[in-house]
């Protein structure tokens, strides 16, 4: 049986931007880590990049259909030689927002948010895997109180958060809480 990551990239990136933290992640890893970068559906505004929804402004009504086609997609991996059980899911920003709502309500071992945020109604459910949020002090994107708004409507007993003195990035600290993560739900 295998392990996996899955990232999901934030508003106006694509699909590779993510790659090079996993492959990264992959070969500090235990186990063989397969790592799968999935790229949002739409064309982002700018020409480049892409997004799961619109977000300038936000297109709140969007947010069901993408969060839909995101869980069709995570569940399409779920193989007897790498089940969801064995993945974790990662997002980085609006791919946080999305991991958040989409992992929550699947068997992932754990599910990691790096500057997310919620969705307006996202509620999760009572048994939602572990989660793990990681957020810049200083993010000059998504505001840190976005992990208050997030962490009171999670379990107590399956969250976890790390605060570090950077802004709208993924720094060395949330680097090793996300390989500590995966070796204690990865094992």
């Amino acid at each position: 049986m295998n392990d996996r990551l899955v990232l999901l990239h934030g508003w106006g990136a694509t699909d590779h931007d993510l790659a090079p933290l996993g492959d990264l992640l992959a070969r500090a890893h235990t186990r063989k880590l397969e790592v799968v970068c999935l790229g949002a559906p739409e064309p982002h505004p700018s020409g480049f990049g892409r997004q799961w929804y619109g977000l300038f402004p936000p297109d709140y009504p969007a947010i069901p259909a993408a969060v839909a086609d995101l869980r069709t997609r995570l569940e399409a991996l779920n193989t007897p030689m790498c089940p969801l059980e064995r993945t974790v899911l990662m997002g980085f920003s609006q791919g946080g927002a999305m991991a958040l709502e989409a992992g929550c309500s699947l068997p992932f071992a754990a599910v990691i948010s790096c500057s997310g945020y919620p969705h307006p109604s996202w509620q999760p459910p009572s048994q939602h895997p572990p989660v793990l949020l990681l957020h810049g002090a200083d993010d000059e994107v998504v505001p840190v109180s976005s992990v208050d708004d997030i962490w009171d409507r999670l379990d107590p007993e399956r969250r976890a958060k790390q605060i570090s003195s950077c802004g709208h990035t993924i720094n060395d600290a949330a680097i090793d809480a996300i390989s500590q993560m995966l070796k204690r739900h990865l094992p």
